[in-house]
């Protein structure tokens, strides 16, 4: 059985930082991208970040410079460093499994979410 747990959200500043983590299990996590998305409200879930086995990374022109992906097969753990917060970065983000290890195309299986709000 397949279970992604994120962690670390919450309310922040604008212009503050926060860590995402996501633990992995009943995956073989060290040969699958990994990935991470945001919705917000009235919005489409969009891809933040994604990180393949090879280390290969991808994202959101809008997170480009300020968030940092990355991944610790030992621990079957990714995390998503998010620097210079603004409040459009509000939303819930989600762990995502892909389908390969080779490309960004997401896969089926998804995390509950943790909540990030950027306000003052």
């Amino acid at each position: 059985q397949v279970q992604l747990v994120e962690s670390g959200g919450g309310l922040v500043q604008p212009g503050g930082s926060l860590r995402l983590s996501c633990a992995a299990s009943g995956i073989n996590f060290s040969s699958r991208t990994m990935g991470w998305y945001r919705q917000a409200p009235g919005n489409q879930r969009e891809l933040v970040a994604a990180i393949t086995i090879r280390g290969t990374t991808t994202y959101a022109d809008s997170v480009k410079g300020r968030f940092t992906i990355s991944r610790d097969n030992a621990k079957n753990t990714v995390y998503l460093q998010m620097n210079s917060l603004k409040p459009e970065d509000t939303a819930v983000y989600y762990c995502n499994v892909g389908k390969s290890g080779w490309d960004f195309i997401q896969g089926n299986y998804w995390g509950q979410g943790t909540q990030v709000t950027v306000s003052s």
